[in-house]
């Protein structure tokens, strides 16, 4: 429960591994760094849920995915700037007995996400 995020690369087609991402709680414009990861050979965090049930509390997050490096890094040759360079996706926790599973489907052109269990 909790917490979690899986990232799939969808020009290759794999999971993102190696992608850095982070994790704030936000308040108005304000953001507070929670954590800062690199994602495993599963797309995953590989120390497990991003705020287990017990700490996630009510609120909004942002997490934060480096793409433009994790495609760059994939030996891809991107334009300067990237079309997507940093994709933060803002959210909302209102009952924190539920899980909150947010993935992150990837190209260097488009990106869609959703609420997943």
């Amino acid at each position: 429960m909790g917490l979690s995020t899986h990232v799939l690369d969808t020009m290759h087609g794999t999971p993102a591994a190696g992608m850095g991402v982070e994790l704030y709680s936000t308040k108005g414009d304000a953001a507070t760094l929670l954590k800062r990861f690199a994602l495993d050979a599963d797309g995953r965090n590989p120390q497990g849920p991003l705020i287990d049930t017990a700490a996630l509390r009510k609120g909004t997050y942002r997490l934060v995915f480096d793409v433009a490096a994790y495609f760059r890094g994939r030996g891809e040759d991107l334009p300067e700037p990237p079309f997507l360079d940093r994709v933060a996706l803002d959210f909302g926790v209102s009952d924190t007995a539920q899980h909150y599973h947010v993935p992150l489907l990837v190209s260097p052109w488009s990106y869609s996400t959703y609420r997943g269990s």
